[in-house]
């Protein structure tokens, strides 16, 4: 039975589909905010996910990766009321199947949903094993994780490395675009030949050119002999041209040639000579901006992006961390012939909450300071990292209970409801709807765990199990409430 999950702060739409759902053999789950539709999806697995656009404590948009943090990668469809083209963009880009607006029907979102699974169903049964193997392969290359997000970047790498189609890799500083790079190329029917990287940012201006496609003897004042360039070096290999947003106008005229035919000139000389190389470009710039603000050009950039390969932050595949940092962990420890050191809980959530600018490069480099801080002790704690990290992150959970309502005055408007007996409204500042609702939760949680913890007396294996919850979320949910339990 294939199941769904709709998140709405109204439960008229799930109602109205229900009848429909189940003559098709499908079960639906309502969740009535965000938090609540995370919870239920890290802890059950989920085809589809019918996510609103708009709810009261939070947006969509913003949303859509934390959906993803789990193992079961589901399709997830946003809807909306109204029409709002920035939104649709973000939610597409985030890794959503579709984004819609009303109208629409039951019969016509059942239509859609149906839709949806059939892509699922054939999208594992098609991709599943290949992917398997393709991932295997990859971590030996370094690229490592287990979010859907990264699961569908491997998926454009599957294809695009058997075909010697061209591709764009863009991405933050840091987030791997050499590594999925030099990935394909091993992967490709062209990995007993040459990776050629060409790092455009560091080209001389006035050597820009010989550098890529070689000189003559004579052609210019220190051109000694005749000498290869790197487009010429690439034959039958792979050219990554690395920065690609740097290259000068000029150079991108001639460049474009070179795609189109395969064929350059040094400089110098009047033999054409062919090159046949399979390109790959990566930047950490807007490519689509530098070609309005007339900087790169148009014609280039689509030749480039035959297929796009967007890599995503590190803040965005939060549930990849863990699986980076016990993978640097196992790779630094073989580098120095050093016993491996543990993890802390507290230290892997600190490591989950703060934002990486500098994404996985960053989160590499904190870990390798990290494990020479500890010195002799075999288990890394919070204090072992760099006084900034635990000042952002405290920061950041600062900032977000204030945002939640969690301030001072909201906590003496709950003391006050409990005080009064329940009564809302009997001083002169009555709590929020989201602060009462916050609070219920939370003490049902607390009474729960606390009662979790009796049960298994701390055991965490059996707690994950009876709870459905990940070892991860546990530690948070037990840490937020200040409960003890015993590793397990």
């Amino acid at each position: 039975m294939a199941e769904i999950l709709i998140v709405d702060q109204e439960r008229i739409f799930s109602d109205s589909l229900q009848q429909l759902a189940a003559a098709d053999g499908i079960r639906i789950t309502w969740a009535e905010s965000i938090r609540n539709g995370i919870n239920l999806c890290l802890a059950q697995p989920f085809d589809v996910i019918l996510l609103k656009n708009q709810l009261t404590d939070g947006r969509a948009s913003d949303a859509i990766p934390l959906f993803f943090e789990g193992k079961h990668s589901p399709e997830l469809i946003v809807y909306a009321d109204e029409a709002d083209p920035d939104e649709a963009e973000q939610v597409l880009t985030k890794g959503a199947w579709d984004y819609i607006i009303y109208p629409w029907s039951p019969k016509s979102m059942m239509e859609l949903l149906l839709r949806a699974i059939r892509f699922r169903e054939e999208k594992q049964s098609k991709s599943g094993g290949k992917l398997t193997a393709i991932c295997a392969e990859l971590q030996n290359e370094g690229i490592v994780g287990s979010s859907s997000i990264l699961q569908s970047c491997l998926n454009i790498v599957a294809k695009a490395a058997q075909s010697d189609a061209n591709i764009l890799i863009t991405g933050e500083s840091g987030t791997g675009k050499e590594l999925f790079a030099a990935a394909i190329h091993k992967i490709s029917p062209r990995a007993d030949k040459k990776f050629v990287i060409v790092d455009c940012a560091a080209l001389p201006a006035e050597l820009v050119e010989s550098i890529l496609f070689g000189h003559e003897r004579g052609a210019f004042t220190g051109a000694t002999k005749n000498k290869s360039g790197l487009v010429e070096l690439a034959h039958n290999g792979t050219l990554f041209l690395d920065e690609v947003g740097e290259l000068p106008l000029e150079i991108q005229k001639k460049f474009l040639r070179v795609l189109q035919e395969r064929v350059f000139l040094p400089v110098g000389s009047t033999a054409q000579i062919r090159s046949n190389f399979r390109l790959i470009a990566a930047t950490n710039k807007d490519l689509d901006q530098l070609q309005k603000n007339g900087a790169f050009r148009e014609d280039l950039l689509y030749r480039l992006k035959t297929f796009h390969l967007e890599l995503p932050s590190l803040r965005i595949r939060v549930g990849d961390i863990t699986e980076l940092a016990y993978y640097f962990r196992s790779m630094y420890s073989q580098r120095t012939k050093e016993k491996e050191k543990g993890f802390s809980p507290d230290f892997l959530m600190v490591l989950k909450q703060y934002s990486w600018p500098g994404n996985v490069r960053e989160l590499f480099q904190v870990l390798e300071r990290s494990i020479t801080a500890a010195g002799d002790y075999d288990t890394l704690y919070p204090m072992h990292l760099p006084t900034s990290i635990r000042v952002a992150v405290t920061r950041q959970v600062l900032d977000a209970r204030q945002s939640r309502g969690d301030t001072r005055a909201g906590f003496a408007a709950n003391r006050r409801y409990e005080a009064d007996g329940g009564d809302l409204f009997a001083g002169d500042n009555p709590p929020t709807l989201q602060a009462v609702r916050q609070k219920a939760i939370e003490v049902e949680e607390k009474k729960y765990l606390q009662g979790l913890m009796e049960f298994t007396r701390g055991d965490i294996k059996k707690s994950c199990r009876i709870s459905e919850l990940s070892r991860s979320r546990l530690y948070d949910l037990l840490k937020k409430y200040q409960l003890t339990c015993k590793n397990g």
